[in-house]
């Protein structure tokens, strides 16, 4: 642990909340992101976020642990996990209004629309749409290691498997994207 953590904890472990705005400023975008691309949505992301803060208050008294973001990942991570085993479909895809036939659920196309085309806005549309794309435990590595730069010993650690485990996700990943990314970007330099 940095420290600057370790004098924070400290602080707030001493009274000063003021401390604990200060990490929770510092680690906001980061663990943000990483739950806002492990989850559905902004509102998800917005909830988890807030309980990974609530339970990590609740442990920052007996706190011991080297890496302060990569337990906040592992928090978050566990919401995300308990959240989706919570939430399970409760209408059929093909259901249908009785009224007039047309489907109960209509699902959203991700794929960004045609005013939506500005060159950043492709490129992580595009990056985006990729790792949506990987499988579970190798998107969580992905982002874990990309977006919350935790080191592949924190990751493996954090997913309970070997370190050869966890870089080997990270490889299958890069794998797949690779090609799904080559390919779009050539796209974009063959549109004008």
């Amino acid at each position: 642990m940095d420290s600057e953590d370790r004098r924070l904890i400290a602080q707030y472990r001493e009274g000063d909340v003021e401390s604990l705005s200060t990490l929770v400023e510092k680690y906001r975008r980061p663990l943000f992101g990483f739950i806002l691309n492990m989850t559905e949505g902004k509102g998800d992301a917005d909830d988890i976020f807030q309980e990974t803060w609530f339970r990590a208050i609740r442990g920052l008294a007996s706190y011991r642990q080297k890496n302060f973001m990569g337990w906040l990942v592992r928090i978050a991570r566990n919401l995300v996990i308990d959240r989706h085993r919570r939430q399970r479909p409760g209408v059929s895809l093909d259901a249908r209004h009785e009224e007039d036939g047309s489907p109960l659920i209509e699902l959203a196309d991700r794929a960004p629309g045609p005013l939506g085309r500005a060159a950043t806005r492709d490129d992580i549309s595009a990056v985006a749409l990729a790792v949506e794309s990987l499988p579970g435990e190798q998107k969580e590595v992905f982002l874990m290691r990309v977006q919350a730069g935790m080191s592949f010993r924190e990751i493996a650690v954090t997913q309970k498997v070997s370190i050869n485990t966890a870089l080997a996700r990270m490889q299958y990943a890069l794998t797949k994207l690779r090609p799904l990314l080559r390919a779009e970007f050539e796209n974009q330099r063959e549109t004008p």
